[in-house]
């Protein structure tokens, strides 16, 4: 699978001059693939960084300046919500720390230009989980309509309760205590991650992860999804947050030590290899040599390859091939079986795809 040989959005994002000699057809090809994969508004502002707006044809660019004033309203609506959450919070002596895109939003990073959003997502210590949903809860956010099943496994296992949805605005926020689960193969420190933590200038008592942090984060969120719908955004996330970051002549040394601290290596590899497969992201070959001891054997790395430079490009079925599929669904199961044991995945995957779909049809409406 050749780099780019479909995927018009990446090719677009590493050279954007490119636009100017697109033919009608490309052009709504890459509306779709950017509507698609969520970047519809990002890949107007990296147009407008390059002065290539004027580029967009007339039938076309209502589709980007609508995304952009949508990604404007979302993050708008963002700072209201953390505002609203941090006085929920404010009782309880305890920061409230931002992770992903409202970390972004508020920190005011590049990875914000252009970011959509399905939810907030936050980070407590364990041991203030009922406090923290209990205030949230009078604050009129509630959990989310789930199975029985999905509760229980959301309280057992996950890193995160089950998502709480506000009853009047219908904001979402996930409520973690740690960044992957008990069950999962890799355990970062979450004590680690949070004594860390950055204060946003402005807003005392509100924080986001320090620097490599986020950056890991977001790799490992990657990495250990088995769905991953906007996962080219997400790589544009880490793209942006890695630019801004590498300016630090010190970056890439503290990156891949704190990396390894975390147990997170493997993650980091994956994100930057891909990082440089879909948008030529500038990672030095000292630090991808650093990481080799991080890699797989040559044989599960060219199957990670065959997975992940398909189910990162956009879900659009332009960017598919008759393997997309097959791609999709180990990528599934892969993430599943880095977050639990043998014993628990096989009756987990039994129950979602055969106990679930049966209840869900002989649930009354």
């Amino acid at each position: 699978m050749k780099s780019g040989a479909r995927d018009l959005l990446s090719r677009t994002l590493r050279s954007p001059d490119a636009v100017t000699r697109f033919s009608m057809g490309e052009w709504d090809l890459l509306v779709r693939q950017a509507r698609s994969a969520g970047l519809l508004a990002r890949m107007r502002h990296v147009l407008v960084q390059h002065a290539l707006i004027g580029a967009i044809p007339a039938v076309a660019r209502w589709h980007f300046d609508a995304a952009d004033t949508l990604a404007a309203k979302q993050q708008l609506a963002v700072r209201w919500e953390v505002e609203k959450i941090h006085t929920a919070l404010e009782g309880l002596a305890l920061p409230l720390i931002l992770l992903k895109g409202s970390a972004y939003v508020m920190a005011g990073l590049p990875a914000a230009a252009g970011r959509l959003f399905n939810d907030i997502d936050i980070l407590v210590p364990r041991d203030q989980l009922g406090p923290v949903e209990a205030a949230l809860m009078l604050a009129g956010w509630h959990p989310a309509s789930l199975s029985d099943y999905d509760r229980r496994y959301y309280r057992r296992w996950m890193h995160e309760i089950p998502p709480l949805q506000h009853v009047r605005r219908a904001s979402v926020i996930d409520v973690h205590h740690a960044i992957l689960p008990d069950t999962a193969r890799y355990h970062p420190d979450s004590a680690a991650l949070r004594r860390r933590a950055v204060p946003v200038a402005g807003m005392p008592g509100v924080a986001v992860l320090a620097t490599e942090d986020r950056i890991l984060h977001s790799a490992t969120h990657v990495f250990h999804d088995g769905e991953l719908p906007h996962g080219l955004r997400d790589l544009t996330d880490l793209d942006l947050l890695l630019r801004d970051a590498a300016v630090e002549p010190v970056f890439w040394p503290r990156l891949t030590a704190r990396a390894d601290e975390l147990q997170l290596g493997r993650s980091l590899f994956y994100a930057l290899r891909y990082l440089r497969y879909f948008l030529d992201t500038p990672v030095p070959d000292s630090v991808m040599a650093a990481l080799g001891r991080n890699a797989p054997n040559r044989l599960v790395l060219a199957m990670m390859d065959g997975i992940f430079m398909r189910v990162l490009a956009p879900d659009h079925a332009s960017c598919a091939d008759i393997f997309t599929p097959a791609a999709r669904l180990a990528a599934f199961v892969r993430a599943h079986w880095l977050r639990m044991p043998m014993h628990l995945l096989i009756p987990h995957l039994f129950h979602k795809a055969f106990i679930s779909p049966w209840q869900r049809h002989a649930k009354p409406a």
